[in-house]
C-alpha cells in the first residue's frame, strides 16, 4: 500500500488545488480544506518504507513533496487557464479566487518539502540554499533551481540508503573491532567536543562497524609541545579507564605532529600501537610562512586575539592561535621532522589528498587553494604534496573529479558526499586494515 501514498497525495493536492470554485460557492467549506490540505501534507511522511534514522527520513519525505508539488503545478497550471478562459470567462473574482486557492495550496506543499529539505540535507550547501530562497519568487529561475536541488536531494537520499544498506549487510562482522581502542585526534582551529564538530560521520560510522572512538579532547589552538602533554594525558586517562593497554591513533593536519612530540617526548609511546597521520604538513606549511610574512604584525595579533577571547569563552582558557600558526611553518617542522625518529614497535602511516581547483573546496579552502598552489605547488588547501608522506606506509590521495579531495574532506568536516570519493569508507577500511594486523 505505500508506494501508491505519493501518487494518491499528488493526485488529492491536484484536488484541493483546483477546487477553487468550489470554495467561492461555498465559503462554509473553507475549514474543511485547510484540514485536508495539512493531512495530504503528512501523507507522504507514511510512505516511508523503514527509515534509516530520522535525518534521512524527513529528507526523503521532504524530497517527495517537492516532487508531489511540482508535478501538481504542472497539472494545476492547464486546469486553471481552463478554469479562466472557458468555465468563468466573465467573472472575475471566481478566477481570482480560484488562482489564489491553488496557489496557497500548492505552496503549501513546496514549503512544506523546502523546509524538511533545507534542515535535513547534508549536500546542498549555504551557497544553493541562499540561491534557492532569493530565486523562490522568480519564474524559470525558481524552477531551475527547484530541479537542481531535486537532483541534490535525490542523490544524497540514494547514497546514504546504500551506506545504511552496506553497514547492515556487514554489521556481523564487526570489521572495525581493533585489538585496541582508536584515538582520533584534531587539528587547529577546530576541536573534537563542544562546538566546532571536527569529525562529521566518521566517529558513527566506525562504532557502526564495532570501533570503539575516543577523542582527544585537546585545545583547538595551542603550540605542539602544550597539545601534546595533554594528548599523553589524554592517552594516560583512557588506558587506565578502560584497561586497553594502548590506543591506535588517527591524527588530522597538527595533530599529527602533537603526537609524534608526544610519543618522542611526552611518554606516550609505551601506549601507541600505531599512528595515522591524514593530511599533517609534516615538513610544514608554506602557506603558514606566507601569512605570517605578508599579512602586518598588527593584524596578525588582532586576529589572534580575537580568535583566542572567543575560544576563552567557549571554555578554552589555553586557547594560543599564533603559537600553534608559528609551530606549522616550514622551518619550525622541518626541525621537528629531523630531530624525531621513526618510534620502534609502532605502525607509523600517513595519508595526504589533493585538491584539484579552488571551487572544489568549500570555505575556506575554496579562498586558500590558489594562494597555497602559488606558493606551495599541489596541495588540499592548505598543505603541500612534499609534506605529506612520513612513516612507513604513505598513500596520497587523488581523483580525476573536478573537486579533487581538500584539507576538510580528510576529516568529513562539511558532510560532503564526493562522486568519487567516500571518506566514511576509507576511515572504516583503515581501520579494518588496524584489526587485520591484530592491532
Amino acid at each position: 500500500m505505500k508506494k501508491w501514498i505519493r501518487p494518491i497525495t499528488c493526485v488529492l493536492l491536484c484536488l484541493w488545488a483546483n477546487c477553487g470554485i468550489l470554495m467561492y460557492r461555498y465559503p462554509q467549506y473553507l475549514i474543511s480544506l485547510l484540514c485536508l490540505v495539512v493531512a495530504t501534507n503528512t501523507l507522504p511522511l507514511l510512505a516511508q518504507d523503514n527509515p534509516f534514522g530520522k535525518q534521512l527520513w524527513f529528507l526523503t519525505h521532504g524530497h517527495y513533496c517537492l516532487r508531489i508539488f511540482l508535478a501538481a503545478a504542472l497539472v494545476s497550471i492547464p486546469c486553471q487557464g481552463f478554469i479562466a478562459w472557458y468555465l468563468l470567462p466573465e467573472n472575475l473574482w471566481q478566477v481570482v479566487t480560484s488562482g489564489a486557492v491553488c496557489l496557497l495550496v500548492l505552496l503549501s506543499m513546496f514549503f512544506n518539502g523546502m523546509c524538511f529539505v533545507y534542515t535535513t540535507s547534508y549536500q546542498l550547501g549555504l551557497k544553493l540554499r541562499i540561491i534557492g530562497f532569493a530565486l523562490c519568487l522568480i519564474p524559470i529561475a525558481n524552477l531551475v533551481v527547484l530541479l537542481v536541488i531535486l537532483h541534490e536531494t535525490a542523490k544524497e537520499i540514494r547514497t546514504e540508503t546504500e551506506k545504511e544498506l552496506l553497514n547492515r549487510q556487514r554489521e556481523a562482522q564487526q570489521i572495525c573491532k581493533t585489538k585496541y581502542p582508536i584515538l582520533l585526534v584534531h587539528g587547529v582551529f577546530f576541536r573534537d567536543f563542544k562546538y566546532f564538530g571536527y569529525w562529521g560521520r566518521i566517529p558513527k560510522q566506525l562504532t557502526r562497524n564495532g570501533a570503539t572512538v575516543f577523542f582527544g579532547n585537546h585545545p583547538s589552538a595551542a603550540p605542539i609541545s602544550q597539545c601534546a602533554e595533554i594528548l599523553t594525558r589524554r592517552v594516560m586517562e583512557i588506558v587506565e579507564q578502560t584497561g586497553c593497554e594502548k590506543v591506535n591513533i588517527i591524527a588530522h593536519s597538527k595533530g599529527g605532529l602533537d603526537c609524534r612530540y608526544a610519543i618522542e617526548y611526552c611518554g606516550m609511546a609505551p601506549y601507541v600501537a600505531s599512528l595515522t597521520t591524514m593530511s599533517t604538513p609534516h615538513r610544514g606549511s608554506k602557506f603558514a610562512d606566507f601569512m605570517l610574512a605578508k599579512l602586518p604584525k598588527f593584524v596578525q595579533r588582532h586576529f589572534s586575539r580575537l580568535y583566542d577571547l572567543a575560544l576563552n569563552k567557549l571554555g578554552e582558557p589555553e586557547a594560543d592561535l599564533m603559537s600553534a600558526v608559528k609551530d606549522l611553518t616550514t622551518e619550525h617542522c622541518k626541525a621537528l621532522d629531523a630531530a624525531i625518529p621513526l618510534p620502534e614497535g609502532i605502525l607509523c602511516r600517513s595519508y595526504g589528498s589533493k585538491l584539484n581547483r579552488a571551487s572544489g573546496g568549500r570555505f575556506p579552502m575554496n579562498f586558500t587553494f590558489m594562494l597555497a598552489k602559488y606558493i606551495d605547488g599541489p596541495n588540499d588547501g592548505l598543505v603541500g604534496e612534499d609534506s605529506f608522506a612520513w612513516g612507513s606506509e604513505y598513500t596520497y590521495l587523488t581523483t580525476t573529479a573536478r573537486h579533487g579531495i581538500s584539507h576538510c574532506d580528510m576529516t568529513d568536516l562539511n558532510r560532503a558526499n564526493l562522486s568519487d570519493f567516500d571518506v566514511r569508507e576509507l576511515y572504516v577500511r583503515l581501520v579494518a586494515d588496524l584489526k587485520e594486523r591484530g592491532l
